[in-house]
């Protein structure tokens, strides 16, 4: 099997392109026009490209291999599908007894086995005219986020007695490094050390083994040395507290407020109408990030006054418009009235720096409050995470407040990530993250909270990460060794590709989950430091609140309420969160 790995441009802006760019090499390679994809790959060019790109290549069929298909004898076929049993065996039925096309070019995401590879020479080796593999089994969400993409990855992983948790790390580990493939690079592996789970740690030894295995042997038949590159592995028990909050930047809101499927924002101007909050859209791309505030208050006008080239998209301006109007409408309902006391309990002080002494006082007027069922189990959540667990007689009275006495898993269930809970002897070992000094920043009082997977990036581009709680997997290169990251974050550096490319990569993998803040703070930490590219990748899901409640019992079914795993889920895959166009 010939080896093939792109090198995609080393800016965060064209990771995007990067991909695409790829793919359309695997399609340039021949003229063709029926591409068959199996239901991964159909979601990964859903993230890069629309039906249009595709057609542009000279594509103009686009079939589903699992699906029954006629026959067109006339024309050859691209395969692009993953290395799997299943795949394989319908690739073989399409050429037995009789091919329904005239050749085939095939091109795997991963690594083919030796066994799958044997089964299909051997049964229609005469039909194949190209048979590649292109190191891109990950989807890439945006230009700095990527998933692994397993639906029932966080269900192996943190369900109690598992039995396919030790198959579902080694995928993710084979994922990750297609990722590093694509990116060119080798990096150097580290994990969070966490006393109660070793789930990174078992992850981290499984992507080092494999990155040196795939890395064995380069082009030119030598050893591949490290990169300027660091790939942190962390668990989601790292920072519970981010997955609960009510977050108030653009993006964040959107997903958590609003009924949004398959990225799609259902909204009227007069009429019923849809609008895609992907990559695509130039204006979301600007807007995502900021906070709610200063997009309200003119802020989205002032924005398009500053952009000459957006005057005209009077549509893109129209769906935004009605987006900050609807959230807006949502938080002064709702969520105001919560933001205040969540903010206290995972700060641990008031807005004017005062400590919280009394956690309980600060949560009993939401518990009072009428507030629906799903937001005083947040603010329970957050009031538990602010004392590092609470009594059992206490839980007891907190769960009867809620009413959620059948339900108790939602909230016992976060011991299973590695969350105190209840304040038992065998949780004594757990301690808080220490938190970086913030309180020179600006920030509105209604979301002081950041992210603790921020002060990690910043930490890890400055060289502050403590051995004892972030272990070596591997030796990180030398760019790593606490001298040229301080310096490069203190020499500005240019932008353009070459700049960025002679640069650091900081690679974070978050088993768990990753939450819409988490993922502005990879953005923000790159812009921060111009010669540090921050990427961040989640298996599966990205977190959100309210569905992560609603999705338990999906992911529980057959275990009694009070083992319930609790699970933070989109309400769909992230295979239909596409951030590209739709096939």
């Amino acid at each position: 099997v010939l080896h093939f790995s792109a090198t995609v441009l080393y800016t965060p802006e064209t990771f995007f392109k990067g991909c695409i760019a790829l793919i359309y090499f695997v399609f340039r390679i021949v003229i063709c026009f029926i591409l068959i994809l199996d239901h991964f790959t159909t979601r990964l060019l859903s993230s890069c490209c629309k039906m249009s790109d595709l057609m542009s290549e000279g594509i103009t069929i686009v079939e589903d291999l699992h699906k029954n298909r006629e026959p067109v004898p006339e024309m050859k076929a691209i395969y692009f599908m993953r290395p799997t049993a299943m795949c394989i065996d319908a690739f073989i039925n399409d050429f037995k007894p009789k091919p329904k096309y005239k050749a085939a070019y095939v091109f795997f995401t991963d690594y083919c086995p030796d066994d799958l590879f044997d089964k299909m020479k051997k049964s229609c080796a005469k039909h194949i005219k190209v048979c590649k593999e292109i190191n891109i089994s990950f989807l890439p969400l945006e230009a700095q986020v990527f998933s692994c993409d397993n639906a029932e990855a966080f269900k192996s992983i943190y369900t109690p007695n598992s039995q396919d948790r030790d198959q579902t790390l080694e995928t993710i580990a084979d994922q990750i490094v297609t990722l590093c493939a694509t990116l060119d690079e080798y990096p150097g592996v580290r994990f969070k050390k966490d006393p109660n789970l070793n789930y990174g740690k078992k992850l981290a030894e499984l992507v080092d083994n494999k990155l040196a295995r795939h890395y064995e042997l380069d082009d030119n038949s030598k050893k591949k040395g490290k990169t300027q590159a660091q790939l942190l592995i962390v668990d989601r028990a790292l920072d519970p507290v981010s997955p609960i909050l009510h977050e108030l930047t653009y993006q964040a809101m959107a997903f958590d407020l609003i009924p949004i499927k398959d990225n799609a924002y259902e909204y009227d101007d007069g009429s019923k109408k849809e609008a895609l909050l992907t990559e695509e859209d130039e204006l979301w791309v600007k807007l995502r990030h900021m906070h709610i505030a200063e997009i309200s208050i003119g802020g989205l006008s002032q924005l398009m006054k500053k952009m000459p080239a957006f005057r005209k998209q009077v549509t893109q301006k129209t769906v935004h418009i009605c987006l900050a109007e609807d959230l807006m409408s949502r938080y002064q309902k709702n969520v105001e009235k919560l933001c205040k006391a969540e903010q206290d309990l995972a700060v641990g002080a008031d807005a004017e720096g005062q400590k919280v002494k009394d956690p309980m006082r600060t949560l009993l007027p939401v518990l009072l409050h009428p507030h629906d069922t799903t937001d005083k189990i947040r603010a329970v959540l957050l009031y538990i995470f602010s004392l590092n667990g609470t009594t059992a007689e206490n839980l007891n009275k907190l769960i009867q407040h809620v009413k959620i006495e059948d339900e108790r898993g939602y909230i016992l269930n976060w011991e299973h990530l590695g969350v105190p809970i209840l304040s038992t002897p065998s949780m004594y070992s757990f301690r808080k993250q220490s938190r970086r000094d913030r309180s020179d920043e600006e920030t509105y009082k209604v979301s002081r909270w950041t992210p603790i997977i921020k002060d990690v990036m910043e930490d890890a581009v400055e060289n502050k990460l403590e051995v004892k709680d972030w272990p070596y997997q591997s030796e990180c290169p030398s760019a790593w060794n606490g001298s040229r990251a301080v310096s490069a974050r203190q020499k500005h550096k240019g932008s353009s590709p070459d700049d960025l490319r002679s640069g650091l990569r900081l690679i974070l993998f978050v088993l768990g989950g990753v939450t819409y803040s988490e993922m502005r703070c990879a953005y923000e930490v790159t812009h921060a430091n111009k010669s540090c590219e921050v990427i961040i990748g989640k298996s599966p899901y990205r977190c959100e609140p309210e569905k992560m409640l609603k999705m338990l019992p999906v992911f529980c079914s057959g275990l009694n309420n009070a083992f319930f795993v609790v699970c933070r889920l989109d309400a769909h895959p992230d295979s239909t969160q596409s951030a590209g166009g739709h096939l």
